[in-house]
């Protein structure tokens, strides 16, 4: 099992950036597959962003674009740079680690074996 933190939220205007960070212990950082979901109250988890193990990347349609997913494999870290951020980015950003090493990154959270809790973003109009 794998420990995930995530960090760098909070409140931005809309047009402004912001950096999340999400730090991984417990296990082999660089051969499993990494992801960003999130969550806005009432509505369920949706996907953002993953990176594979082999740094290919994947983006949601309403992203694409104004994110942009990395990963630090001597740190243990996995990053997302948001800018032009918007107002309907505002969600509860959640960290996902892939089940299974060297396999393919799925956009369905119920496909992800570990989670951190959590960092709020607010985007503001």
């Amino acid at each position: 099992q794998v420990q995930l933190v995530e960090s760098g939220g909070g409140l931005v205007q809309a047009g402004g950036s912001l950096r999340l960070s999400c730090a991984a212990s417990g296990r082999t950082f660089s051969s499993y597959g990494m992801g960003w979901f999130r969550q806005a109250p009432g509505k369920e988890r949706e996907f953002v962003a993953a990176i594979r193990w082999s740094g290919g990347t994947s983006y949601s349609d309403s992203v694409k674009g104004r994110f942009t997913i990395s990963r630090d494999n001597a740190k243990n870290t996995v990053n997302l740079q948001m800018n032009s951020l918007k107002p309907e980015d505002t969600a509860v950003y959640h960290c996902a680690a892939a089940v299974s090493p060297y396999g393919p990154v799925s956009y369905a959270p119920t496909d992800w074996g570990s989670w951190g809790q959590g960092t709020q973003v607010t985007v503001s109009s």
